[in-house]
């Protein structure tokens, strides 16, 4: 079994990656961003992305920095087979998945306005922002000191792999094919 996180810049194409190891390579998804949503449903919170960082950073505060990858971690063990996990946050989580053996990071990015223009595009319930917001919610998860809070930069630099993803879906498609040939050849059971 191998795990893939996935961490990157907002907008830079994480759900492109898992869309297309989903529907072309057979993984099973595990979102972050779907389990905070049931936490913050469960709180009657407003679903938009201070919130998920709220219970985000509660929850790995009262528990551990790794705690709900951890969780869905051991939620893909119970199916066994190749999946991912969107989206890693913060170095703990990297740490913990690390241990666990079989996992690769990737990490993605593209320029800032390409990115603010494909979250106008999904437009999701976290993403109705204007643009100086959008950089301000992506500074807010940067770069932190604190192991339960987001620190986007840390881990963008403990990748195994980074994709720039200013060009096409079919270009990012044909990167993340390539690298998992080179995974496959790394374990080659699967």
């Amino acid at each position: 079994m191998i795990i893939i996180g996935i961490t990157g810049t907002l907008g830079a194409g994480k759900g492109t990656i898992v869309d297309f190891l989903v529907r072309e390579k057979g993984f099973i998804h595990f979102s972050v961003r779907e389990f905070l949503l049931e936490k913050i449903k469960k709180r009657h919170l407003p679903e938009n992305r201070d919130s998920m960082v709220f219970i985000a950073n509660d929850l790995r505060k009262k528990n551990s920095p790794s705690y709900i990858t951890d969780q869905l971690y051991d939620r893909s063990v119970q199916l066994g087979k190749n999946a991912i996990i969107e989206s890693i946050r913060t170095p703990g989580e990297a740490i913990s998945l690390r241990k666990k053996g079989k996992f690769y990071l990737f990490a993605v990015d593209a320029e800032p306005h390409k990115r603010f223009n494909r979250i106008k595009l999904r437009n999701s319930q976290t993403d109705n922002i204007d643009y100086e917001t959008f950089l301000a919610n992506e500074q807010r998860e940067m770069d932190s000191t604190d192991p339960h809070k987001q620190n986007l930069k840390k881990c963008i630099e403990m990748a195994d792999f980074l994709f720039v993803n200013n060009g096409t879906i079919t270009e990012l498609h044909q990167k993340v094919a390539e690298i998992l040939v080179v995974i496959e050849n790394r374990n080659p059971e699967n």
